[in-house]
């Protein structure tokens, strides 16, 4: 509604009703549309061997990609850039006819140049970060070959090598993601798959998830004397021991998201449904199940709460937690 009054008003009103971010956002579109071109909006640089190379993160038809500068590639390979003009359908550093039988299906697979576009408006070009290894790989093939490399070839697949244990440590993708700083939006991108499969917005019928042997064992581990049936209503505060047992273990932030799509009623205090009414029914439930299952053993065996929840910790520690150590 407030989206279609906007569109009726005239160019300056239309222009002052947009918030700042709803401008920036009408022109970065704008922008992208005219270009044609995927924006990086992660920026960074990656030592490799003796060599910085500048790399971005880009969006191409959905799909994440990772990108090294072609003239930095290049200077880290011991290469002199000669601009993008190629004399084959090869990066400059692979047209070498020598090279051909030792490059792989997937290193022809990451071999078109992408050209990009970053946020101040400038045009760049470079390669899918994984060139980098596969490149490497195909040189010292090469040098492992007897008279396969050429003696001038020799300075490249020493730079080749160098490259090559710099990577052994950490994969060319987390280091491009750790210099553009993407890593942070990577692990909320992989946090919200996980609570997706897990939670689902809409709710399900109320059916019993919960084993009565579950309560049973909790008041007996806190010496309480509270008789449960099937028709009791449990105290309020066994809500807090089942998120600590359950809910903070399960997966990560998924309590956090079962309190945002199944809140608090502001006049009650209390929710409209149960948290397990919002799992799905193909993963979340069925881990639920076997989680309790899990945790209802351990109970069977522990004589009281802090025996539990020592062994509860070991078994099962909280996400985000440090796992506590015996001194």
């Amino acid at each position: 509604m407030q989206e279609k009054s906007i569109q009726s008003l005239g160019g300056e009103a239309r222009k002052k009703a947009l918030s700042a971010e709803q401008r920036a956002e009408i022109a970065k579109k704008a922008a992208d549309a005219r270009w044609g071109l995927p924006v990086s909006h992660f920026e960074g640089e990656i030592e490799l061997g003796t060599a910085k190379i500048p790399c971005a993160v880009v969006e191409i038809n959905g799909e994440t990609v990772r990108l090294i500068n072609s003239a930095g590639f290049m200077k880290a390979l011991g290469r002199p850039w000669k601009g993008s003009y190629k004399r084959t359908d090869m990066p400059n550093f692979l047209e070498a006819k020598n090279l051909e039988p030792f490059i792989s299906k997937e290193l022809r697979g990451v071999l078109d140049m992408v050209e990009y576009r970053t946020e101040s408006g400038s045009s760049k070009q470079g390669y899918r970060a994984e060139i980098v290894p596969l490149a490497c790989e195909a040189y010292l093939s090469a040098r492992d070959t007897p008279g396969a490399l050429h003696s001038s070839q020799q300075n490249v697949a020493k730079a080749c090598e160098i490259i090559m244990r710099s990577l052994a440590k950490l994969g060319i993708l987390a280091l491009v993601d750790e210099a553009t700083g993407y890593q942070e939006i990577r692990d909320r991108k992989a946090l919200q798959k996980i609570l997706e499969k897990y939670i689902k917005d809409d709710w399900a019928k109320w059916t019993r998830r919960f084993p009565l042997e579950f309560y049973q064992h909790l008041f007996r581990l806190k010496n309480l004397n509270i008789h449960v049936s099937g028709n009791s209503v449990k105290p309020s505060y066994v809500g807090h021991w089942t998120n600590d047992i359950v809910y903070d273990r399960l997966a990560p932030g998924i309590k956090k998201r079962l309190r945002e799509v199944n809140p608090k009623n502001e006049t009650t205090g209390r929710r409209t449904r149960k948290h397990h009414q919002h799992l799905t029914e193909d993963i979340g439930i069925p881990e639920l199940q076997q989680y309790l299952s899990n945790v209802i053993f351990l109970m069977r065996g522990c004589q009281t709460w802090d025996e539990f929840k020592r062994r509860l910790d070991v078994s099962a520690p909280k996400f985000g937690d440090t796992m506590s150590l015996p001194m």
